[in-house]
């Protein structure tokens, strides 16, 4: 267990002097390659504001508008079937559109229900366990020019029901 400890303490500062060092090695220019990757990423961050902007615009009108608590309440039934709190499906919902949001509903979830509770425990688990599809489709496809992600989606979709059904589970079968 200490040589875990130990080499989890110096992983990164290794990496850090290891990997300029094998740079200057192999003849590198590392300031010059630094501010090229500088330059290249400032220029695709420059890019994807405009899809960043109209994803936040959209998630602002999907709950200011009520259409998240219409989806939450024709949703619950179901859930409620499978004996999964329905409290947990603002975060299962917006998990995929947002991390930000989704990392706020999950703290307010582990606020009002305690850390240790079952719905602190799944809404942990669920914010390990999955990604922000859409972010990704809006960002990364969108900063090198797909167009056409319509599979990617679906699937994304997908991955994140499943997710969420294997958080459920995990959850049950670690602490239920």
């Amino acid at each position: 267990m200490e040589i875990l400890n130990l080499i989890s303490l110096w992983a990164i500062p290794l990496m850090l002097l290891l990997i300029p060092l094998l740079g200057l090695f192999r003849g590198i220019k590392l300031y010059e390659s630094f501010v090229t990757g500088a330059e290249q990423g400032l220029m695709t961050a420059v890019k994807i504001i405009p899809f960043m902007v109209g994803m936040l615009v959209a998630i602002g009108v999907f709950r200011a508008s009520g259409a998240m608590d219409l989806l939450v309440k024709a949703v619950s039934p179901f859930f409620k079937l499978l004996r999964i709190p329905p409290e947990i499906l603002p975060l299962a919902i917006m998990r995929p559109l947002s991390g930000g949001a989704a990392l706020g509903l999950a703290s307010e979830l582990i606020h009002t229900h305690g850390p240790d509770s079952y719905l602190g425990r799944l809404a942990s688990t669920m914010q390990g366990s999955t990604d922000t599809t859409f972010y990704i489709l809006t960002v990364y496809f969108g900063s090198v020019g797909i167009k056409k992600y319509r599979y990617a989606l679906t699937l994304g979709l997908i991955a994140d029901l499943t997710t969420l059904l294997a958080a459920i589970f995990i959850t049950n079968l670690v602490f239920g």
